[in-house]
This record gives C-alpha cells, structure tokens and sequence, in this order.
C-alpha cells in the first residue's frame, strides 16, 4: 500500500491546526480570513488525497511504535469518503461563521476551537491504529466542550455540557477497555491487523472479543445519543448555530464511523450487533414520535438527529454496513442545511405549500397506501436482487423512506379518485424507490473491500427486527394521521403532551444531573426542555 496517499490526506488537519493556532495577537477578521482559507485548503487536500486513493488503491502509513503500539494513518475508501464529506462541512461552516459571529467578543477564540475540533475529526477518519484513533476521538470530545460552552454563562449550556462531559467520558472508557480486550485477544491494535485477524475467523465465539464489541457498540452509542442517555443532544441550543450544525451534521456520526471501522470485528460477536439493532431501531422510533410534537425548530431538528442516527445504527446492527454510509453522507448533507437554514425557516415555511384541511386521507386509505409502498419496496428491492433474507436493513429503510410519500399517494385514492393523479403519485414513488436501490447497489460497490458487504444471514432474527421496524413505522404513520383528525379528543391530547415531553426520559436525566451537580449553578433551570 502506497504511504504517500495517507500523509498526503494528514495535511488536512495539519493545515488547520496551523490556522487555529498561529497568530496569536491577530485580529478577528484575520484569524476569520485565515480559518476560510485553511478550511478551503484542507477541502482541497481531503478531495485530491481521496482521489487519489480511488486510482491506486488504500494507503497506508508504516508503525510508528512497536509491538502492534504506536501511530499510524491509513486511507481507504470509508475514511476517504467521510474526510471529504467532514471537510467540505467544515469549510462551510467555517465561512458561515465569519459572518454569524461578526462583533461578538469571543470570535476569535470560537474561530481557532472550531478548527481544532475539524482537525481531530479529520484525524479521527484515517487513524490506522487504535492508539491514534482513541486520541482524536478524545480531542474531539474536549475541543467540541470548548464550543459548547462558548457562552459559559447561561445556564442551559452549563447543564448540557455536563450532561455531554458525562456521556463523553463513559463512551472514552468503553473504548479504551475494548482496545486493551482487543490487544490481549489479539496482540496489536493496527487497524489493518486487526481486520485481517477478524476475516481470517480468529476470536469467533471468544468471550473476551464479545465484551470487546459490546463495549464498541456502547461507544458508538453513547457517542450518537442513542437511548437513554439522547438528552445532551437536545439540549446543546445554548451554543452557537454553526457549532449545532458541525454537531449534527458531522461529529454525531464519530459513533457510526467507529462501528464501521471496526465492523469486522463486531462481525465476530452477533450479540453485538443484535444489540446496536434493536436499541438502534428504537432510538428511531423514539426520535421520530417526539420530533412530530415539537414546536422549537432546533429541537425538533435534533430529535430528528436522533432519529437519524438510530437508522443508521440499526443499519449496521443488520450488517448493512454500506447502507449506513450512504446514510452518513445524506443525512450530513441534509442537516448541515437544515440548521444553517434555521434562521429563515419562517419565511421558507410560509412560502411553502401547505395541506387544505381536506388534505388528511381516511385511515383506510392510508392502509392502502402503506401496503402499496411496502410492496413496491420489496419488488423493487427485488429487482436489484436485494430480498427480507439478505438484505434486511436496504428493505426496512426502504420501506419506511417510500412511508413519506404515502400521505401523497393515499389523497390521490380519493374518493373520486383522478387517473391522472394516481399515475402521477405512483410513478414518483417508483422513481423514488429505484433512485433508492440505486444509490445503495452504488454505494456497495464503492466501498467494496473497505468494509464487510454484508452481515450474514445466520437466522431469522435480522428480518424479525426489520419487520418489527416497518411495522412499527407504519404504525407511526397511522398515528401521525389520526393525531391530526382527532386532535380535540383527550386520549390524543394527552399522547401529544407525553411526547411533546419525550416520554420525561430528559426529565429524569435532568433531575440526576441537578441532583449531582453544583446547585448554585442549576438551580433555576427548568426540569425539560
């Protein structure tokens, strides 16, 4: 493997490390200009290293250590992917904020935390040994600390970035037991060695790599706020936009990152993987009852991020780990403006089409258009040879995507229903199915190699969890429906208030952490958010 590709790529954070730290005395409109341009430069450098490891191949960087110790880079197609993803982000975010933070006192200092936070998480995405990797993961941790506490003394930023500092520090304990698990198991922590021992079949059914993915699997959950300890993640609004936006359009995706760079080795403990399925899979459905009832647009926002980062979770759990990817970069890409956006959301909202209050089709129609999509999912996942048994994951998530169209296509089964119409609505969920499978068929090709294709089938419980899901959201989808025809009746007042306080799991943390922390500095924060 040619080293050159992954030193190449290690300019990126090296670049804005060197931004964020030269100049001490510098102005804020320097340090802007410069942040910008070493942002543009690390993109620049993150695009041709990817590039170039897509012509000749992975790269990676000889030990600098000894006995399977020390530091060392790699770059392959996974972390490839993410870094130009992370750095074309960042450098958006970075400009954004030249302009969001013009005049406010602690520019400067926001400015150089935040390219320090870009640079761990670049570091992160082509650390080749375990060593480095847990390094970056606990610079990144601190660093984003430092941005969520850019306005220490407001009260809410305090408690949230307690609540973070807790979560954070469990998730750094959890991965380093399982890089000493792992070492003891296996007698080096290079990345590559390790992938090498979990495909050659070593440590299959060993208690000591069970524990080891079990406590990866942690990691990664508690790094992307699954249940119960989300609330951090609902709670960091203290903070300024763009730092809500690198959050959960970049760093809450260290935990997926993680699992897949180590999925051959949770490959070896299915209680792992069943695991990061099912609270993955309930994580989704959690964010996405609580998302529909809120009324702040970055909560309901970072609802939706918990959601999100449920499904890709769940994804993996299934071993379709490609499909997560792609799920990475979508929902990056998607949140990054969303939050970006949040300021205009007003004017978008009123300048959007909205539903005459006829536009909420009968439960039977809706049933209809559930199964409709449902099986259009199965068929088309059929089609590019993507069945329940084999791919459970493509044909879950694929379901519950084509589930937001099934208001559209259940009000064109009205009840004079229009030819034209139904053509129409049918023809766009077909595209929309094909685009999907598409995009995954892609996707697996792209990384092949760099990551397992697949879990394999070893009984019926991935499809049982992947039925569970579309059911589930189907379920959902009915509920949202009638939540909205019987608003008036008390059963669905009562349920919209529940939800709207996400079921008090927030509540109860909140209360631990009050009851933990110094009061002086808690004690007039509200018990939710």
């Amino acid at each position: 493997m040619n080293p050159l590709i992954p030193c190449l790529a290690a300019l990126a954070p090296l670049t804005l490390c060197v931004a964020a730290l030269a100049g001490i005395h510098a102005s804020a409109r320097d340090v802007a200009r410069r942040a910008i341009l070493a942002a543009a430069i690390a993109f620049g450098i993150a695009t041709v290293a990817s590039l170039a490891a897509a012509v000749v191949g992975a790269g990676r960087t000889p030990l600098l250590g000894g006995y399977g110790l020390g530091l060392s880079l790699q770059l392959d197609a996974l972390g490839a992917i993410l870094s130009v993803l992370v750095s074309f982000i960042g450098m958006v975010v970075v400009r954004y904020s030249r302009n969001y933070l013009d005049g406010d006192p602690g520019q400067v200092r926001f400015t150089r935390w935040l390219l320090l936070t870009l640079a761990a998480v670049l570091t992160l995405l082509i650390a080749g040994n375990l060593v480095l990797l847990l390094a970056a993961w606990v610079a990144t941790s601190l660093s984003l600390g430092k941005l969520l506490l850019f306005y220490e003394t407001r009260p809410a930023a305090i408690r949230a970035s307690r609540k973070k500092f807790v979560a954070s520090r469990l998730g750094d304990a959890c991965l380093a037991l399982a890089a000493l698990l792992l070492y003891i198991r296996f007698g080096t922590l290079e990345i590559a060695g390790l992938v090498a021992h979990a495909r050659a079949g070593e440590g299959v059914g060993s208690a000591i790599v069970t524990i080891a993915a079990l406590l990866i699997v942690a990691t990664a959950m508690l790094k992307s706020a699954q249940l119960p300890l989300h609330g951090w993640l609902i709670e960091v609004m203290e903070t300024p936009t763009p730092v809500s936006a690198l959050l959960h359009a970049g760093i809450i995706n260290a935990g997926g990152f993680l699992v897949l760079r180590l999925s051959d080795v949770l490959l070896l403990a299915t209680p792992a993987l069943d695991v990061l399925a099912i609270v993955g899979g309930a994580t989704a459905l959690f964010g996405s009852l609580v998302m529909l009832t809120q009324t702040s647009v970055k909560v309901q926002l970072a609802y939706s991020t918990v959601a999100q980062m449920g499904f890709m979770l769940l994804q993996c759990g299934l071993g379709a780990f490609s499909a997560a990817l792609l799920h990475i970069v979508a929902h990056s890409l998607y949140k990054a403006h969303a939050f970006l956006s949040s300021g205009s959301i007003i004017d978008l909202a009123r300048a959007s089409w909205t539903p005459s209050p006829g536009g909420q089709p009968h439960a039977a129609r809706l049933i209809l258009a559930l199964v409709a999509v449902i099986g259009l999912a199965l068929l088309t996942g059929f089609a590019f040879g993507m069945t329940l048994r084999t791919n459970p994951a493509q044909i879950a998530l694929g379901s519950v995507l084509l589930m937001g169209l099934v208001h559209l296509m259940a009000n064109a089964i009205d009840e004079r229903p229009n030819a034209f119409v139904v053509a129409r609505a049918a023809v766009t969920a077909a595209g929309v199915a094909i685009v999907y499978f598409a995009l995954q068929a892609a996707m697996a090709w792209l990384v092949g190699g760099s990551i397992p294709a697949a879990r394999p089938v070893d009984g019926i419980v991935p499809m049982l969890i992947a039925a569970a899901v579309v059911v589930s959201f189907a379920a959902v989808t009915v509920f949202q429906n009638q939540m909205m025809r019987r608003a008036d009746a008390p059963f669905w007042i009562a349920a919209y208030v529940h939800l709207r306080n996400g079921l008090y799991l927030n509540t109860l943390a909140n209360r631990l952490v009050l009851t933990l922390g110094p009061r002086h500095s808690t004690a007039r924060l509200p018990s939710n958010q």
